[in-house]
């Protein structure tokens, strides 16, 4: 009896270092889930501005390094930004008014994507760059016509379209008559994807690519640092652990909490500012009051007060009251306070539409005193 206790304590010994040290078989896999650590990313965005127009196409390339997989990440131009004066833009005015560097700031502020570095492709560049790979092969959804009439198309409809580097340019700038602008957007992400399965996997070759290219690099991303991330995005891209994703905006240009918690959380291992319903709100500023400078007033008094004001301008009639009209319920708190800010009457506050553009619209009228 003796032995058979003294085997027993042994036993219960054991198996009890075993679990302590997640050694035994079953409990092992679930203390590691449980202190599995964030995926490593590594993004950069990159803007194919085109010649002439100035339009941009952008989309963040993001390399998942933990899980051995790439992902373009388009991003329409619509998509609504903070703006360095306090106020808010669109990811297309950001980068023209802005530059690239606020535009950067901007995104990592709404994405939480820590994105590290901006690689401009004005669109000689992406020619010369599709040149340098050998071209590319796309499966073009649309025709693209020559640049004059009777010329043959630069890019036929149809799988397997072999592209040179004029025509890649053309397909991933050509935007049907009518046609939104994430179908430009998505021709972009083709050609940069099938760009990708061509630049090849060894970083130092890579890099003499980029830095055949001629182009002034980001200061804060090096021809070598966007070679080798180009280089290991190839990686991912010929192993077929790739895809292109575009990011879905609102109409008011903002991104749900369906998005936030499905593309942003998971390809970009990042968290949506605007996508906070206790974010602040953006405001629009109507002067129907007839004093010069009124709206300009009103917009640094709340800019000053915590608030975003995203529009001012004139109001289509004169009016004797101010109003103030919020759209959600949970924008009513920050429409009282803006009518505090602003000295004007708490019952100028009501629910209802207002600009489009705008969370909460302000209408100054006569009663309104700089």
């Amino acid at each position: 009896m003796a032995g058979v206790v003294v085997l027993v304590l042994a036993l219960t010994g054991g198996l009890g270092y075993l679990w302590s040290a997640g050694k035994l078989p079953g409990f092992a896999e679930t203390e590691t889930a449980t202190d599995a650590k964030p995926d490593t990313r590594h993004v950069i965005v990159v803007h194919l501005r085109e010649l002439g127009s100035g339009d941009i196409s952008t989309a963040l390339l993001v390399n998942n390094q933990t899980a051995a997989r790439g992902t373009t990440v388009l991003l329409p131009n619509s998509l609504a930004l903070a703006s360095g004066e306090g106020g808010a833009t669109t990811l297309g005015r950001s980068f023209a008014a802005e530059g690239a560097g606020a535009t950067r700031d901007a995104l990592n502020a709404l994405l939480g994507a820590r994105i590290e570095g901006t690689w401009r492709l004005d669109t000689p560049y992406l020619e010369n760059l599709v040149e340098m790979v050998g071209g590319i092969t796309v499966k073009s959804d649309a025709t693209v016509p020559g640049e004059k009439d009777g010329d043959r198309p630069l890019v036929k409809q149809g799988a397997g379209q072999e592209l040179n580097g004029v025509a890649a340019v053309a397909y991933a700038t050509h935007r049907g008559e009518s046609e939104p602008q994430t179908k430009q957007l998505a021709r972009f992400g083709q050609v940069m994807q099938a760009v990708l399965k061509k630049v090849s996997t060894d970083e130092d070759a890579a890099t003499t690519t980029v830095e055949s290219l001629g182009q002034i690099p980001d200061p804060h991303l090096s021809e070598a640092q966007l070679g080798a991330a180009l280089a290991r995005l190839a990686k991912h891209a010929r192993a077929g652990a790739y895809r292109t994703e575009l990011l879905p905006v609102e109409s008011d240009g903002t991104l749900s909490e369906k998005t936030a918690q499905g593309l942003v959380k998971e390809v970009l291992g990042g968290s949506v500012t605007n996508a906070d319903p206790q974010a602040t709100a953006r405001l629009s500023v109507r002067d129907a009051s007839g004093s010069r400078g009124a709206a300009d007033d009103a917009r640094v008094t709340l800019v000053n007060g915590g608030f975003t004001v995203v529009s001012t301008g004139a109001a289509d009639a004169p009016a004797a009251r101010s109003t103030i009209t919020y759209r959600r319920d949970d924008h009513a708190e920050q429409a009282k306070e803006a009518a505090r800010t602003l000295g004007l009457a708490a019952d100028a506050v009501t629910k209802g539409e207002g600009a489009a553009n705008a969370d909460i619209t302000v209408v100054l009228g006569a009663d309104y005193k700089p």
